[in-house]
């Protein structure tokens, strides 16, 4: 019980979370998934500097080619998603198909090691009264990451250690000056790796996707401008549209069929409702009836309160959420995390919006 896996991406939270580990008495080893080929914290320049905090600590480090799997679940799965016309969330796919699951799968076959930690910024408890897992959002909630966690299975969540989740990131840098690790004054990564390796996730999608040239219209058909490619935009996106008008417009949908990006005002990307699939229930079971929670529709967006209703006839799989006021920007592809104060209870992935009149 006191050997663990750690997930070195050769940044200072995973550092810490190693170097804390140790200090307790677990015997660790390193871990670093080599998830695509360039630059970024996950690559090239990741696995060196996660070498390098190994050799420092003392503890083995091994680097796992998990390329293939990256190219199915998260590369395939975005240029996928963004050719039809949604805006994917890879962190929440990569972190249950990527990361965590086969992080806890090599650990069992290769080391015998039932447990494993990572960086992020999340606590897990038990529920004594159902023996469940729960996933609770970090006591620095500015650094929260529940979000992005929420389909993580009972079973990974029963093998997973979050140690920076007692711990602001003001400490996180603190412990690492002190302990003098090679990371400690390593900038912290600001976008997705796809995004460092590649500038930009339009320059990504563009080695993926052929940019095609169509209109940009209002709701009522009326050709506004020219867009380079729908993949280029998300719903409430304002900037770069690059057409003039009255009122500031945003992106109300996206037309991958006959290759168009429709535009509105701000009260026109409102909605009231949508629907969620491939739901993962956290801390309670799948329940037969409404509930009512707060709910993160995105990343850096407010928790707000919705009623959760079950679809299914077992409540599993599909829900609808009914904001009790209209939201901006529900984005199709985009999770939404729904929470008990600071439990996630539930969460899944926005299917598409009914489509504007165009």
């Amino acid at each position: 019980m006191n050997k663990v896996v750690v997930g070195l991406s050769g940044g200072v939270d995973s550092s810490v979370t190693a170097a804390i580990l140790h200090q307790q008495g677990y015997e660790v080893v390193g871990m670093t998934l080599w998830l695509m080929k360039g630059k970024g914290q996950c690559c090239s320049e990741g696995m060196v500097d996660a070498a390098r905090i190994c050799e420092q600590l003392e503890i083995p480090h091994h680097i796992v080619d998990i390329r293939d799997t990256f190219q199915t679940y998260i590369i395939d799965y975005l240029v996928s998603g963004y050719s039809a016309g949604i805006t994917p969330l890879p962190c929440s796919q990569c972190n249950k198909a990527v990361k965590f699951g086969p992080m806890l799968q090599y650990a069992r076959e290769n080391f015998g090691i039932d447990r494993i930690a990572t960086g992020h910024y999340a606590r897990i408890t038990v529920d004594e009264a159902t023996g469940r897992y729960q996933l609770r959002r970090a006591v620095d909630r500015s650094k929260d990451q529940t979000y992005f966690l929420y389909d993580l299975s009972q079973e990974i969540l029963a093998g997973v250690l979050f140690p920076l989740g007692e711990h602001p990131k003001t400490e996180t840098r603190r412990l690492a000056a002190e302990l003098g690790l090679y990371t400690a004054e390593k900038p912290e990564s600001q976008d997705l790796c796809l995004i460092e390796a590649h500038g930009s996730m339009q320059k990504f999608l563009d080695q993926y996707i052929t940019p095609q040239k169509g209109d940009i219209v209002d709701q009522a058909g009326r050709v506004l401008g020219q867009h380079e490619g729908v993949h280029h935009y998300t719903i409430g996106q304002r900037k770069g549209l690059g057409i003039a008008a009255a009122q500031p417009l945003y992106v109300i949908g996206l037309d991958a069929g006959r290759n168009r990006v429709i535009v509105g005002e701000r009260t026109e990307a409102q909605h009231a409702e949508c629907t969620v699939q491939r739901v993962n229930w956290v801390a309670i079971a799948a329940p037969a009836t409404p509930i009512r929670a707060e709910v993160q529709i995105r990343y850096r967006s407010p928790a707000v309160p919705v009623t959760v209703i079950p679809l299914d006839q077992d409540g599993s799989d599909r829900v609808k959420l009914v904001f009790d006021e209209p939201q901006f920007s529900v984005t199709p592809g985009q999770a939404a995390v729904w929470y008990d104060g600071d439990v996630v209870l539930g969460g899944g992935i926005i299917e598409p919006l009914e489509a504007p009149t165009s």
